[in-house]
């Protein structure tokens, strides 16, 4: 074994006791690596509308690499309400609202428990769902006056056809999306990664990158990853080599 090897073996068999393994990281499949591919490639991006916000560390990312687009945040966890003023007042090009985005406009129940990982549903499984304002993609991008081309970026957890329907008109003059997607069934209606292309792919957008895979710790099976979709009409997609 190479010093480094040695290293990371010692490591890891200390990290092991507690549970836990130090993995290398490769660059190509960050995030900030993907966001980077894609800006450089020319996409017209007015306004980012994030899906998911937490507290805003996405998009406070994307903005390091579409610095001249107008961000929209979309967060059902009021908990993250501090942080998203913060972000809002530091930032001309910047606004939010505190509610779920789904299909339709009214009262949706949130699973509310993991601040970072709240899930949307029509129906309450655990004590931890609470009923809050759900709003559409559609409608506020009216309401605010948000102008295209925009990027849309959906970090939902299993809820995102509710939310792609409510974003109907939004999407015929949308440019990218990106999306985490999964190898495994969250919901009953939720989409499986493929599932997500061939769907996606109704409404004229194919995945162009990938980043940040993820496998799960029980059985090392793959669990999910953010992929980048782009207009199937793109000029990108009209070369089938690899040259």
């Amino acid at each position: 074994m190479r010093a480094k090897q040695v290293a990371g073996k010692i490591i890891n068999d200390f990290l092991g006791i507690f549970g836990y393994e130090l993995r290398s990281v490769n660059k190509d499949f960050s995030m900030q690596s993907a966001l980077s591919r894609r800006a450089v490639s020319g996409l017209e991006i007015t306004t980012i509308i994030d899906v998911g916000a937490s507290n805003g560390s996405w998009s406070k990312m994307a903005k390091q690499y579409f610095p001249n687009a107008f961000y929209f945040l979309i967060e059902a966890n009021d908990v993250h309400a501090q942080a998203l003023l913060e972000f809002k007042s530091q930032n001309q090009n910047v606004d939010y609202v505190l509610a779920a985005a789904g299909d339709s406009v009214g009262e949706i129940y949130f699973d509310a428990k993991d601040p970072f990982g709240g899930q949307a549903s029509y129906s309450p499984t655990t004590p931890d769902y609470i009923t809050i304002h759900v709003t559409t993609i559609d409608k506020q991008v009216t309401e605010k006056s948000l102008h295209p081309p925009f990027l849309l970026k959906l970090d939902t957890h299993g809820f995102e056809l509710p939310i792609l329907k409510g974003a109907q008109d939004t999407l015929k003059k949308t440019n990218m999306i990106v999306i985490e997607t999964y190898n495994f069934k969250l919901t009953p209606d939720s989409l499986r990664f493929w599932e997500m292309c061939s769907h996606l792919e109704t409404h004229g957008f194919r995945p162009i990158d990938l980043c940040d895979p993820m496998h799960r710790p029980k059985d090392h099976a793959f669990w999910q990853m953010d992929l980048f979709f782009i207009r199937s009409s793109n000029h990108d997609f009209k070369s089938n080599t690899y040259t």
